[in-house]
């Protein structure tokens, strides 16, 4: 005999949906250094960045079947790893280097917010979702991420530790889990801890954290996160600055279907990891669910692999 088992519908939290562009567009992401040097380095990036937007919404267009897609822009400022100037002095300044490249930032984020938004453990509930792709061949002998901050893509070298009287074993190379014929091994740190126990979240990580945000996937308790708050007065310092602020008031909507970030070309090796983590991210299923039923609705494809719907531009830094 079976027992049944009964839940209230009001216990199952439900998903919240949110509204959906066809492609948000990331037009920077730079650290606090980078804004030392001033109007003239914002105006350098922004001119590397212009070429490519055309591009990349003549891309949109054609996944979303000849039809206006709707796009939306996003800028992220570090105020994680290091703090500069203030909200009231540096967007004004990086939105006219913006508009004088012929540009509109709709959304601007910082990264902080990637860690902890109003409150929500962001990089925390991401890093709770971890599952690792298992190597073939392998016996549970390496500790999973969550105990180590590691996450690889695949097998490691085996640690050599010959005993006394016995030989060292054969050194053997790692091996990347979807290698195509020869192996791209990756190993990412994702935080790390100092003696006080404070973690520090790495920038490939809260980059994985931002790409789920702009993807529409990320949920506390069924309610959405980082939801883009108007723009008003300007604060001094970052921590009064909102999370996300919208600064277009008639922008297509945050998050998107798809990503596209235009990015110098050192970040390559950060987006890189941030496909590892993804692929390896028990993403919120209700919220795969939705996006799957609209983008159908839409005829609007997306890839089944959340890693795969982030796509990306690097350009060469002068």
């Amino acid at each position: 005999m079976t027992d049944a088992v009964f839940r209230e519908t009001t216990a199952e939290p439900r998903t919240q949906s949110v509204p959906l562009a066809h492609l948000s567009l990331e037009l920077g992401h730079l650290y606090m250094e980078d804004f030392e040097g001033g109007p003239a380095r914002l105006r350098r990036h922004f001119a590397e960045v212009r070429p490519w937007v055309d591009a990349v919404q003549a891309s949109a267009a054609l996944q979303a079947g000849g039809k206006r897609p709707r796009v939306s822009t996003c800028f992220l400022v570090d105020d994680y790893f290091g703090r500069f100037s203030s909200p009231a002095d540096l967007v004004p300044v990086l939105l006219d280097e913006a508009e004088r490249a012929g540009l509109t930032i709709d959304y601007l984020a910082r990264e902080s917010a990637c860690a902890v938004a109003d409150k929500i453990p962001l990089a925390e509930s991401v890093a709770n979702r971890l599952v690792e792709s298992p190597p073939a061949g392998s016996y549970g002998l390496r500790p999973p991420a969550g105990q180590t901050g590691w996450l690889a893509n695949g097998q490691r070298t085996p640690a050599a530790r010959p005993q006394a009287m016995k030989t060292a074993p054969a050194w053997r190379p790692p091996q990347e889990t979807a290698a195509r014929r020869h192996s791209v091994f990756m190993d990412v740190e994702l935080w790390d801890d100092d003696k006080e126990g404070h973690r520090t979240w790495s920038c490939p990580f809260l980059a994985a954290v931002w790409q789920l945000a702009r993807l529409g996937l990320l949920r506390n308790e069924g309610e959405p996160v980082l939801v883009p708050r108007p723009r008003g007065e300007l604060p001094a310092r970052w921590d009064e600055l909102a999370p996300l602020l919208q600064l277009n008031a008639s922008a297509a909507p945050f998050s998107a279907y798809r990503t596209c970030s235009v990015l110098p070309s050192r970040f390559l090796p950060v987006e890189h990891a941030v496909r590892v983590i993804l692929d390896q991210t028990d993403v919120d299923a209700g919220a795969l669910r939705q996006v799957a039923e609209r983008s159908a609705r839409e005829g609007a494809a997306v890839p089944d692999s959340v890693a795969d719907r982030a796509s990306y531009v690097f350009y060469a830094e002068l």
